[in-house]
């Protein structure tokens, strides 16, 4: 497995961390765009079946000594990587190990929210049949919106709320929920961006004089940052994803 990707931010180390790379299909990315439109812009990262690959990418920095984990992946639980189809495994745990990092060491997990692939290292097998914290002495920030909102899900969200990855956070006493914006350190903020979800967040990084956001799935495709109308089906609200990524940007 390659060594995590490594950037500086003025006194941050940002490691890009993968629990590995899947296809999905690129109709299902650009939503009502036509096909014959963002054709022309992604055909050569499409396979035959035009799926475009998406990497299930995490962050770990550390940050007035704490260690912050941003997103867990898809995880390992059973039948959750091959629902989410990866092509290029990677495996988060592996990635934290190539850095040295036993999961006993994370501080603090942030969600952007809590759709399967953003959430599944949340939780994995313990010895009985029950999942139990991967990272068991984290604090795991999720907005107070998405929990309710995962926690009760509707026809349309229950396939990608998986309760499993989630629940026994706050049976742990782990679960902190959130209320828009936090200062989770100085150098560290976690922002309300709503579109994907009601209550989907991204990260500020801000050290040095420099400043990096982590961004979640506010898009699934670069593009969509400079053709803001390219909304994804994924977002439950497209008129309000497209506002945020015009403030984002």
């Amino acid at each position: 497995m390659a060594s995590p990707h490594t950037h500086r931010l003025g006194n941050l180390d940002l490691h890009i961390l993968s629990d590995g790379t899947y296809y999905q299909d690129a109709g299902a990315v650009f939503g009502v765009v036509p096909r014959m439109m963002w054709e022309r812009v992604v055909k050569p990262e499409l396979d035959d079946q035009y799926r475009l690959p998406i990497g299930l990418n995490s962050l770990l920095v550390r940050s007035e000594g704490k260690l912050i984990l941003v997103e867990t992946g898809v995880g390992d639980k059973e039948g959750h990587r091959r629902q989410a189809s990866p092509i290029e495994q990677g495996d988060l745990i592996s990635a934290l190990a190539a850095l040295d990092v036993q999961p006993g060491e994370i501080d603090i997990v942030i969600n952007s929210h809590l759709h399967a692939d953003h959430c599944g290292w949340n939780t994995r097998a313990g010895d009985g049949e029950e999942p139990v914290p991967t990272f068991p002495k984290a604090r795991y920030l999720i907005q107070r919106g998405e929990w309710e909102a995962a926690t009760n899900p509707n026809e349309r969200t229950k396939a990608t709320y998986l309760q499993e990855n989630f629940r026994p956070l706050e049976e742990t006493g782990q679960l902190e929920l959130v209320d828009g914006e936090l200062a989770v350190t100085s150098e560290i903020t976690m922002i309300s961006t709503k579109g994907h979800t009601e209550d989907h967040a991204s990260i500020v990084l801000m050290s040095g004089g420099e400043t990096a956001i982590y961004i979640g799935d506010i898009v699934q495709h670069h593009v969509q940052l400079e053709r803001t109308a390219w909304v994804s089906s994924f977002d439950l609200l497209p008129l309000v994803s497209m506002e945020t990524k015009k403030r984002i940007v």
